[in-house]
């Protein structure tokens, strides 16, 4: 009797630990600050704002992919987003870090925010 809850208990948290995180859930990726620091501060704007729309954009995401999991897992079990390709957590992790470094970049040049 013991056997069947525990293996559904077991099965249910690995589904639930396979969910797409939320936005605010995931880390920014360590990008150099180098990468960034020889550039001009109008190139530095430029590329932020793009890096900016990207992050908006794989943010609206990721917040979906989140909420197909959760539904997916509620009504068969099956975290659907993720399984289908819709966690875009990597992607996130990235352009959160190029973010940051653009604006330590910023910063330490002295550059006019964006």
């Amino acid at each position: 009797m013991k056997f069947p809850v525990i293996a559904i208990a077991i099965v249910a948290g690995l589904f639930a630990t396979s969910c797409a995180k939320g936005p605010d859930a995931i880390a920014p990726a360590s990008i150099p600050l180098a990468a960034y620091t020889g550039k001009s501060c109008k190139s530095l704007r430029s590329d932020l704002a793009a890096e900016r729309a990207t992050l908006a954009s794989l943010e609206k995401t990721q917040r979906g992919a989140q909420a197909g999991d959760a539904i997916g897992v509620f009504l068969i079990g099956v975290p659907l987003s993720s399984v289908a390709g819709g966690d875009k957590e990597g992607a996130l992790s990235v352009s959160k870090g190029k973010v940051q470094s653009m604006e330590l970049a910023m910063q330490s040049k002295g550059c006019k925010s964006a």
